[in-house]
């Protein structure tokens, strides 16, 4: 990395605070993260594998049902995730405040190799999140198309 510096601490009490920015940042980012692939799943009208629902019943009302279920499910878990990253964004700023009084000459220059390393982190975590959603993406599309051997309905 250009213009970067190693930085060497004398014990480990030292670090715990840049750790512990480092982590509550990850944990933001993944965060939103999994809110785009909620929203990605509901624009795209997919079902995540942890909100589907099995039911016995195969009638017309029971599919609607279903589909009303998954979609409360859908919207609320991106409700409560919305109310987590909000959460996760306070704790971030008093960190960083923090940070930045312990470290005041050198804490922009840690900063920018946090934020190097999560990019990078995150980019691997995103192209993951997209092969997640083509693999969804076909097998609902196959599954809607041939449910059960039977000929396609009017109603996916």
């Amino acid at each position: 990395m250009h213009g970067h510096m190693n930085l060497k601490f004398a014990s480990a009490t030292q670090a715990k605070e840049i750790f512990d920015f480092k982590n509550l940042k990850r944990r933001l980012h993944k965060t939103t993260a999994a809110i785009w692939f909620n929203k990605t799943c509901r624009s795209k009208q997919l079902t995540p594998t942890y909100i589907s629902i099995k039911i016995s019943g195969n009638s017309r009302r029971d599919k609607n049902t279903l589909r009303a279920a998954m979609h409360f499910r859908l919207n609320q878990e991106i409700r409560f995730l919305h109310i987590k990253k909000a959460k996760l964004n306070e704790q971030l700023y008093y960190k960083h405040l923090e940070c930045a009084a312990l470290w005041p000459s050198c804490w922009q220059s840690i900063l920018c190799i946090i934020n190097d390393n999560l990019q990078r982190e995150m980019d691997t975590h995103y192209e993951n999140l997209n092969k997640k959603l083509d693999t969804l993406l076909e097998k609902q599309k196959t599954s809607a198309h041939h449910p059960q051997g039977r000929h396609p309905t009017p109603y996916p």
